[in-house]
């Protein structure tokens, strides 16, 4: 994410990158003194803004606030990544689907490497575990064109649940 970061500043500036971090991962990142818990600096001007929260509910809510706050044209993109990824990413699909949040929802299937998810989502429909109105919630683009193609022309789900989540 490191190297995602400093090429969005270096194309769009500091504030083009707000990277939100749990306390207890801090010691894994770049300059991080293990003798001096208060040591942790990102340069924002190479890497952008960095938030330090408490844990990891709070970094996805945060970060979810931030793409829904965006407004058109944001989204969702999961890049390759690891456990992480794909329970964040499967996260917003859930809160799509349930009406928490109506933002596009894409992979970025370099090489393949989002293949088995596909898969395993054309799956699920055909065995009745999510509603064929409920499969184009995530859709794939292939190439870094595509991304952007996507998120302009998402359409929301019909198989989405018509839920009220405001607070009463």
């Amino acid at each position: 994410m490191g190297e995602v970061a400093k090429t969005l500043v270096s194309l769009s500036g500091p504030s083009s990158v707000h990277g939100i971090i749990p306390a207890p991962l801090v010691r894994f990142e770049q300059n991080h003194d293990p003798s001096d818990p208060n040591s942790h600096t990102i340069d924002e001007s190479i890497y952008g803004k960095t938030t330090v929260v408490k844990d990891m509910h709070t970094r996805k809510q945060m970060m979810a606030a931030e793409v829904v706050a965006g407004g058109p044209g944001g989204g969702f993109i999961a890049l390759t990544g690891g456990y992480g990824t794909l329970e964040e990413l499967m996260e917003v699909i859930t809160w799509n689907q349930l009406g928490i949040h109506s933002m596009p929802i894409i992979v970025y299937n370099v090489e393949g490497y989002w293949d088995g998810l596909l898969s395993w989502i054309k799956n699920a429909v055909t065995s009745g575990f999510v509603s064929p109105g409920s499969a184009g919630i995530l859709v794939e683009a292939l190439d870094a064109e595509e991304v952007l193609t996507q998120l302009k022309e998402y359409q929301i789900a019909d198989g989405r649940f018509d839920l009220s989540w405001e607070e009463k």
